[in-house]
């Protein structure tokens, strides 16, 4: 042996890089192992998104219809002219919007807009809908619900509803926007875009209706209140 040669010192050079391979090595694997869970997820996330519209034969006590795309509330008043609730409400509604400026949105359907048509003003999110719709079907003691909103909204929206409302029957009316009935989703950025922003935040409401069933008491005041008071 050569004087002066120590083998433990090789040892100790090599030791760190060792332990550099070994933690890229469990890096690697968790991140392997994160993206299959998450594109699995988003699989089943695709899933549960409605294909295509709805015929528009449901029939239930109410029809409640989330703010968002002009087709939505389209569809509702559609519904609510043919019977297929008692009254509608539209929730998260901008604060000045009136129900004078919803009969010239909609001069087809204005005897209803006039009459049977609740705006709901205070929900500033998906689960501010929730609470404003609980609140309201508990005002007029429905027991069943038409849901009106877009279909990749869908998934996310009965979940919120179903938290609220666990013995109300709901019945989803999904709507097919233009961008998503044109070509497939992953074609387009930003279609593709939208479908995987809606399925963080599907992700995000699953694990927080996971861990309290049920809002508390300090949420719904944030989420939103009670919708208006139905005009007589």
């Amino acid at each position: 042996m050569a004087a002066g040669y120590d083998p433990n010192a090789r040892h100790d050079a090599l030791a760190p890089r060792a332990a550099v391979w070994r933690a890229l090595r469990t890096l690697a694997l968790v991140t392997l192992i994160g993206g299959g869970l998450a594109i699995a997820g988003f699989a089943s996330f695709l899933r549960l998104v409605p294909s295509g519209d709805h015929g528009g034969a449901e029939r239930a006590d109410g029809i409640v219809a989330l703010t968002g795309a002009a087709e939505r509330l389209s569809d509702a008043l559609r519904l609510l002219a043919a019977g297929g609730g008692k009254r509608l409400l539209i929730s998260g509604v901008h604060p000045a919007t009136t129900e004078v400026e919803l009969s010239r949105a909609q001069p087809d359907y204005a005897p209803w807009a006039r009459c049977c048509v609740d705006l709901g003003r205070r929900a500033l999110n998906t689960a501010g809908n929730a609470v404003e719709t609980r609140r309201w079907v508990e005002r007029h003691q429905f027991r069943s619900l038409i849901v009106v909103t877009s279909g990749y909204h869908m998934p996310r929206t009965m979940m919120e509803l179903a938290r609220e409302m666990p013995d109300v029957a709901l019945i989803p009316h999904p709507v097919v926007t233009d961008r998503l009935r044109g070509e497939p989703w992953w074609r387009d950025w930003a279609t593709a875009k939208l479908m995987g922003g809606e399925y963080v935040k599907y992700v995000a409401a699953l694990v927080r209706v996971r861990l309290a069933p049920r809002m508390s008491s300090a949420e719904t005041a944030t989420a939103g209140h009670a919708a208006d008071a139905p005009r007589s």
